[in-house]
């Protein structure tokens, strides 16, 4: 079931409007912005890749921190606020095919151990089966500690899915041993 209780103090933690956002990079024609807004705070761009297949472009990832961090484990394991931004660049992702990427990506990250995560994955999942993934749509995977991972998409919240567990799950889908492109997980580390 989800878990949206508390939207209106959630999107007052997270403001996600690139209104307000200074421009750090432009990646495959997407701005990438250098923070998102975080009560009491920022968070900090800490680096951009592009998630290609078949000399296809899919999309950006862009991984915001409290401060920069070239170490994915390290932030994998931590229990602080941060974001990972998705921005669709193409139209051949589709919500079948992100739906089926992301299950993928959770047994690579886990080492397929994804058994005490599971019900939290399906419900996670649930967000690429709502409405159809459109080239330009913008995922906002926010994990705040205490609360969970936040999902938004175009700026709307769509779910909150709890446990530290699962964000160190889901983040390993792009910094772990065994990520989805490795040249993605360097650029998203900075490097």
């Amino acid at each position: 079931m989800r878990t949206i209780g508390k939207t209106m103090g959630l999107v007052g933690m997270f403001l996600v409007l690139a209104a307000s956002q200074a421009w750090a990079v432009d990646v495959e024609g997407v701005q990438i912005p250098e923070s998102l807004d975080v009560e009491g705070g920022k968070l900090q761009l800490n680096g951009t890749g592009v998630r290609s297949k078949f000399f296809f472009d899919l999309y950006v990832g862009a991984l915001y921190l409290v401060s920069p961090s070239p170490d994915a484990e390290h932030i994998i394991a931590a229990d602080k606020p941060m974001a990972i931004r998705l921005h669709i660049l193409s139209k051949l992702i589709t919500s079948e095919k992100m739906e089926e990427a992301t299950r993928e990506g959770f047994v690579q990250a886990t080492d397929g151990n994804t058994v005490e995560i599971q019900g939290r994955i399906e419900e996670f999942i649930s967000v690429f089966q709502e409405e159809e993934i459109a080239k330009g749509d913008v995922f906002d995977l926010m994990y705040v500690p205490e609360q969970g991972v936040l999902t938004h998409k175009n700026a709307e919240l769509l779910i909150s899915v709890p446990g530290l567990d699962f964000k160190r799950a889901l983040f390993g889908i792009w910094l772990s041993d065994d990520p989805v492109q490795k040249s993605l997980k360097q650029g998203m580390l900075g490097d």
